[in-house]
C-alpha cells in the first residue's frame, strides 16, 4: 500500500525519499541496492513483526460473526469536480475527496486515496500484494482511509496503530473488458514518467470493487512500502474483479518509474512480498467451512480414488453388458427336446399284451371256443 496523494508537495517529499535517522535520506525501490530486502536497514519498521502484505492460508482463519459487510460511503457521488491522476514513482495514484469514507468499522474512516500494484507480465507471475494459499493474482487495488473520528489528519493518523483502513482487492483477468477500470488506465499516457500529474474525469470508486462486500479477511498489518507504519486494518475481499489481458498489459508497459529526463525504468513488479504472519490471525467474515480448502495430499488422494472409481464402474458395467448378450444369446437359439428313451419290455409283460390284443372281440364276430386242453 502506497500512501502517496496525500498532497503534491507530500508525495515528492514523504514518498521519493525519506529521513531515516539523523539527517540521512534515502530513496527507496522494489529491487535494487535499496530494494525491499534492504528497507529494514533505513527503515526500521519494515523490519517489524506485524507487516504486510501476507499469504491467506484460508485454512488457518477464524471466523468472526461479529464482522458485517462494509459500507462505502459517497462512493458513487463523485460530484462534478474532476479527479487527479499521480504517477508517484512507485505507482500510480488517485487521491480521492474527503466526502467519502467507510462504515462498519469500529470508528469513521475517510477515504484519501487509492492505487495499484501489478507484476511485470511474466507467464504465471503474479502482481498482487497479497496471496490466497500461496497463490498471487494478477494485481491488486488498494483503497485508502485513515481514522478521522480519532486523529485530525493522515499525516498524524499513520503513525498510530489504529489510524488506518484499506481495502484490498484482487484483480484477476478475463475475456472482457473491465469498463470501471478505463476510468484510470485510459490516461496512463499522460502520466508515463514519475513526477507527472493530469486531471481525470470524475468516476463511481465503487464501480472498481467486487458486488459482494460481505465476504472479506481482516487482519491488522502495515503500510507495504516505507516507512511501513504498521497502522493499518486490512479487509481483503474474497471476490476478485475482473479486468482483460489488454488492459492488465496496458498497466504492466506504460508507465516508468523514472523521471522524463532520467533513463528510462519501466514500472513493474511494484509489489512487495509476502510478510510473516508470526502471531497474528486473520479473521473470516464468513464460516470456514464454507471455503474447504485440500491440501495437495487430499487432492491426490481424491483424484486416484476418483480413478479406481471409475475403473471399478466400469468393470461393473461390462460384466453386465456381457451377461446380458450371453442371456440374449440363448433366447434365440431353437428348443431342443431330448428324445424320449423307449423302455425295456419284460419278457412276461409283452406276451400277456399280445394275448390281449388277440382276444379282443370284433364287433358282429363269433368266437372260437377255447379247447379245455391242448
Amino acid at each position: 500500500m502506497d500512501l502517496v496523494g496525500l498532497s503534491l508537495p507530500l508525495l515528492l517529499v514523504f514518498w521519493q525519499w525519506t529521513t531515516t535517522t539523523g539527517a540521512a535520506v534515502t530513496y527507496w525501490t522494489y529491487t535494487g541496492s535499496v530494494g525491499q530486502s534492504k528497507w529494514a536497514d533505513y527503515f526500521p519498521d519494515c523490519g517489524g513483526t506485524a507487516q504486510s502484505p501476507v499469504d491467506v492460508a484460508t485454512v488457518q482463519t477464524q471466523y468472526d460473526p461479529c464482522l458485517g459487510p462494509l459500507t462505502p460511503l459517497g462512493y458513487s457521488q463523485h460530484g462534478n469536480k474532476p479527479f487527479s491522476l499521480y504517477n508517484n514513482g512507485h505507482t500510480v495514484v488517485v487521491p480521492l475527496p474527503g466526502w467519502m469514507g467507510l462504515g462498519g468499522l469500529p470508528w469513521q474512516f475517510t477515504a484519501v486515496q487509492m492505487h495499484l500494484h501489478w507484476g511485470n507480465g511474466a507467464p504465471e507471475a503474479g502482481g498482487s500484494e497479497h496471496t490466497i494459499n500461496g497463490q498471487s493474482s494478477a494485481a491488486e487495488l488498494h483503497v485508502v482511509h485513515y481514522n478521522s473520528e480519532l486523529y485530525p489528519n493522515m499525516s498524524v493518523a499513520m503513525t498510530q496503530q489504529d489510524g488506518l483502513a484499506v481495502l484490498g482487492v484482487l484483480i484477476e483477468t478475463g475475456e472482457e473488458a473491465n469498463q470501471a477500470f478505463w476510468n484510470i488506465l485510459n490516461y496512463l499516457g499522460r502520466v508515463r514518467h514519475a513526477g507527472q500529474s493530469v486531471s481525470i474525469p470524475a468516476f463511481d470508486v465503487q464501480s472498481l470493487l467486487p458486488s459482494d462486500l460481505g465476504r472479506y479477511y481482516r487482519y491488522n498489518g502495515s503500510l507495504t512500502t516505507p516507512p511501513c507504519f504498521q497502522s493499518v486494518l486490512w479487509t481483503l475481499f474474497t471476490e476478485t474483479v475482473k479486468i482483460s489481458h489488454t488492459q492488465l498489459m496496458k498497466l504492466e508497459t506504460v508507465l516508468y518509474a523514472s523521471k522524463e529526463d532520467a533513463d528510462r525504468v519501466v514500472m513493474q513488479d511494484n509489489c512487495r512480498t509476502p510478510q510473516p504472519l508470526n502471531d497474528r490471525t486473520i479473521l473470516s467474515s464468513f464460516p470456514l467451512e464454507s471455503v474447504k480448502v485440500y491440501t495437495a495430499g487430499e487432492i491426490t488422494a481424491i483424484v486416484i480414488g476418483a480413478l479406481c472409481g471409475c475403473v471399478g464402474l466400469a468393470v461393473i458395467i461390462r460384466f453386465i453388458v456381457k451377461t446380458i448378450r450371453s442371456t440374449s444369446s440363448w433366447d434365440v437359439l431353437p428348443s431342443v427336446r431330448p428324445a424320449p428313451v423307449p423302455r425295456t419290455k419284460e419278457p412276461g409283460k409283452e406276451l400277456k399284451q399280445d394275448v390281449a390284443l388277440n382276444t379282443t372281440s370284433e364287433p358282429g364276430k363269433k368266437e372260437d371256443p377255447v379247447p379245455s386242453s391242448v
